[in-house]
């Protein structure tokens, strides 16, 4: 299984962009310091105001189920201010569940379409968000979508914010529509997002973790994705040091905001993940039993991109949208 995990990791064989190891930068600028100078650790505890915003008014679904606003996060690329979602309505409409879909760290536009189509059959509407950095939202001369997960610190920050915030008023369009049993689903670097935005919004009643690890920094330092970005990290700064800074959009973070909540969680990981290192989604599920805390737990049989192969691909997806179904 490592074997297939890596064969699939391997750019020259998928046909993927090829990865780009870009240098370390602290970038300050983005998290409220001075260009050039050490970036400033981010206040957990004012999580309220930093995944805070003001809601969108320039909603606008086209007729092919193109959902589009601006988002309440301005970053210095015209391309990545526009929220780009595509709209899956169930036939049961605002009567039934909807759910918010972020799919993974350099998805297509297309990836998790056929998600959001099962979603479909099981009577649960779904919205699946294009993440920021991400296709139409990629500025110019990228390949990959580097600026949503890099060596530039206080951008990643930025990005997940941006994420987190974009997330929040997906939902704000659902409730719009006068949905009111809504969910969300994520995966890998969506659950990430998924879970943050849960931690911060009452509105969502049940969510499913896609592959979801406790802390950001160690995903990165370890991952079999994410070794380009380590490589420019080590050197420059200590794994400490990154947790630190990152600990503001690392989900184990704000596990005790789900406590006196009501919120139906399913936490999927994949025993022979090497981008998510197994024993970083079993200190997740700790917190969460800990806690006592509701929730659900399924691990696949598989690694991180044999997860959408066959069979493990219908594994994973029905699982989640039964889960969502029940749930909601």
């Amino acid at each position: 299984m490592h074997r297939w995990e890596r064969r699939l990791h391997d750019t020259s064989k998928s046909g993927s962009p090829a990865r780009v190891c870009r240098p370390f930068e602290w970038g300050a600028e983005w998290v409220g310091g001075r260009a050039g100078e050490t970036a400033p650790v981010l206040d957990s505890s004012l999580s309220e105001r930093l995944f805070g915003y003001e809601r969108p008014h320039d909603f606008h679904l086209e007729a092919d189920g193109q959902l589009t606003f601006t988002s309440a996060l301005h970053t210095p690329y015209p391309e990545n201010n526009t929220v780009y979602a595509r709209w899956f309505p169930s036939k049961a409409g605002k009567r039934g569940p909807a759910v918010v879909v972020l799919p993974q760290w350099n998805s297509d536009e297309s990836g998790h379409m056929g998600l959001c189509r099962l979603l479909n059959a099981f009577g649960v509407s779904a919205l699946r968000m294009s993440m920021p950095y991400h296709d139409r939202r990629m500025p110019a001369g990228l390949t990959r979508a580097d600026y949503a997960v890099s060596a530039n610190v206080g951008r990643t920050v930025h990005a997940n914010r941006q994420a987190v915030i974009d997330t929040r008023s997906c939902v704000d369009w659902l409730e719009s529509r006068e949905f009111t049993r809504i969910g969300i689903l994520g995966t890998s670097l969506g659950s990430c997002i998924a879970f943050i935005a849960a931690a911060h919004d009452k509105r969502v009643k049940a969510q499913a973790c896609n592959h979801v690890s406790a802390r950001f920094a160690d995903v990165v330092w370890r991952g079999l994705s994410t070794t380009h970005v380590a490589a420019s990290l080590r050197g420059n700064i200590t794994l400490e040091d990154l947790q630190r800074h990152w600990e503001v959009i690392s989900p184990v973070t704000y596990v005790d905001r789900f406590v006196g909540r009501d919120v139906a969680t399913l936490i999927v990981w994949a025993r022979y993940d090497l981008s998510f290192p197994p024993d970083l989604s079993q200190e997740f599920v700790a917190s969460y039993a800990r806690l006592g805390l509701r929730y659900r737990e399924m691990v696949l049989p598989c690694g991180h991109y044999t997860t959408g192969v066959s069979p493990f691909k219908w594994i994973d997806g029905v699982g989640m949208a039964r889960f969502l179904a029940k749930e909601l």
